[in-house]
């Protein structure tokens, strides 16, 4: 992602956080119930419970650990990062001392992992073009498979929303577009799922 959007869209979280603090408010969610629902979505790329590694790419203050903890996942490698230094450093904080977890500033991975989840973070263009915004979620998702050795799971607002519900400084993909996108970029293996209560999809990458 190039440096001005990033500039940009880290004052609008770090704005959100300084507010919400480390709640899903705090990240620009509706509330915890369809929070975890993403997760639960996004983690059906992982398969297995136990015995991996895992990038956390816009972690925020670490939500999808505490999920993956909670829903009973054991023995994996967290590797967080977010443009946000308020939520790194607070998830720094927070989990201060654990193994196998790490949060770094970053707008990217810092190692290759078994695995790359991205929730969110294609969400928020603020006053970029379409155009341009369709170029850097191509560059995420080109990150994401680039530090995924297994696969990858990322989500993005349905161009299906209801008209008088979007926002303008949301960005809405198309879901059809994306897989292709992804099944001629990265894998034969996509999964597209369109099929739970929120103006959202998932699409989950298996290599």
């Amino acid at each position: 992602m190039s440096n001005k959007p990033i500039s940009h869209i880290s004052e609008y979280y770090n704005e959100k956080f300084s507010l919400h603090g480390p709640t899903p408010h705090g990240v620009d969610w509706n509330g915890l119930s369809s929070q975890f629902e993403r997760f639960d979505q996004l983690c059906k790329v992982l398969g297995a419970k136990k015995n991996f590694s895992i990038n956390d790419f816009g972690c925020g203050y670490g939500a999808l650990y505490e999920f993956l903890i909670q829903s009973g996942y054991k023995n994996f490698q967290y590797n967080g990062n977010d443009i946000s230094p308020l939520m790194i450093q607070n998830a720094q904080k927070r989990f201060e001392g654990l193994n196998d977890v790490s949060f770094v500033e970053s707008s990217k991975p810092q190692q290759i992992s078994d695995f790359s989840i991205a929730s969110g973070v294609m969400n928020v263009k603020l006053n970029e073009k379409d155009v341009n915004w369709k170029i850097e979620v191509q560059k995420i998702l080109n990150l994401l498979n680039k530090y995924s050795k297994s696969g990858f799971s990322f989500n993005c607002l349905t161009s299906y929303s209801d008209q008088e519900k979007m926002k303008d400084y949301l960005y809405y993909a198309d879901p059809l577009q994306m897989f292709h996108y992804c099944k001629l970029e990265f894998s034969q293996n996509i999964a597209l799922l369109h099929d739970y209560n929120l103006y959202e999809f998932s699409i989950l990458v298996k290599k």
